[in-house]
């Protein structure tokens, strides 16, 4: 509670200076951010692989879909300006202007461990807003890394402030009263207690949550490409990333599709993420594992067929080890 509460200090001192500051001097700082974000691509792809497991190109997808965010934030300017409106009434003119808030805090989950920090850092600080960043505690090492480039970049200390923790922590950052908004990406669950529990205490927050997609093949669809895309939406980073396809409908009936699906399924290489050729990586976690685990037993025990099981799938030896 002392370091967390030391953090958000950290960025209240910091907040009036930074407020302050020209969004030019702002924006520049981005610009250099982006930069070193660039020039450490590789590093930070592989802090991503080695701690969530997902393949290495994956993971510099991840990196450069954030650094997208931060190129977004150096044009920020024309989004920060108010309005003005004369003659809303008789003698009466209209003016608006949008001002940071002060300290903000982020709450990021285990599966993007890049991309998801770089789309709150960049767009919170850049509109003169200091922020406390939580990223989730099974994979903490990208944002540590990202937080020093924003320092190397020009981040003045106290603007950005990484804290770690679980479920007391992102407690600690929903009922602090210097946090006055919170941006969240995880799970519905936890998205719904974040939004109730923020809103309740008086802040704004946007909560991303979890979602359920489905893939609807038409009966004139082409195989070929249709069985590859669907194999990467569903099975792409283990089916950890919340636009997974979870479900498909086949339009006319699945028999022509069966052999050509299975054929592309039992293709993918499972294997750890830095090897060359890993189409599937591991799951976060043994607890992520018997969860699929049940849920692919649930669904047998409901009447499905499972065609292809990949419960007992075995990994071979790996440059890290077996």
């Amino acid at each position: 509670m002392s370091e967390f509460n030391g953090a958000v200090e950290s960025a209240k001192a910091a907040f009036p200076k930074w407020r302050d500051t020209p969004i030019p001097t702002r924006t520049r700082v981005m610009l250099k951010y982006q930069e070193l974000i660039r020039d450490n691509m590789d590093s930070l792809a592989e802090s991503v692989t080695a701690e969530q497991g997902k393949t290495l190109s994956d993971a510099k997808g991840d990196v450069f879909r954030g650094l997208e965010v931060v190129e977004a934030a150096c044009g920020i300017a024309p989004f920060l300006m108010g309005e003005v409106l004369e003659n809303v009434a008789s003698g009466i003119d209209c003016k608006s202007v949008r001002q940071p808030l002060g300290v903000v805090g982020g709450i990021c989950p285990f599966n993007f461990p890049a991309m998801v920090p770089l789309w709150m850092i960049p767009m919170a600080v850049t509109s003169g807003n200091t922020m406390v960043l939580k990223p989730s505690e099974r994979d903490p090492g990208a944002a540590m890394m990202l937080a020093d480039l924003a320092q190397q970049a020009g981040l003045p200390k106290g603007v950005l402030n990484i804290v770690h923790g679980t479920h007391d922590v992102v407690n600690y950052m929903l009922d602090h009263p210097d946090i006055k908004a919170i941006s969240f990406v995880g799970s519905d669950q936890a998205g719904r207690y974040i939004y109730s529990r923020g809103c309740a205490n008086g802040k704004r927050v946007q909560s991303n949550m979890g979602a359920k997609n489905h893939m609807v093949i038409m009966p004139d669809a082409d195989v070929d490409t249709t069985v590859k895309a669907l194999a990467g939406a569903a099975f792409g980073a283990a089916g950890q990333r919340c636009m997974a396809i979870s479900a498909a409908v086949f339009v006319g009936g699945f028999e022509r599709w069966k052999q050509p699906l299975l054929d592309v399924a039992r293709g993918l290489k499972v294997t750890a993420g830095f090897e060359p050729s890993c189409d599937v990586g591991p799951l976060i976690s043994p607890e992520s594992k018997a969860r699929c685990e049940r849920l692919i037993q649930a669904g047998i025990d409901q009447g499905a067929t499972c065609v292809l099981d990949g419960r007992h799938v075995k990994v071979g030896q790996t440059r890290l080890g077996a």
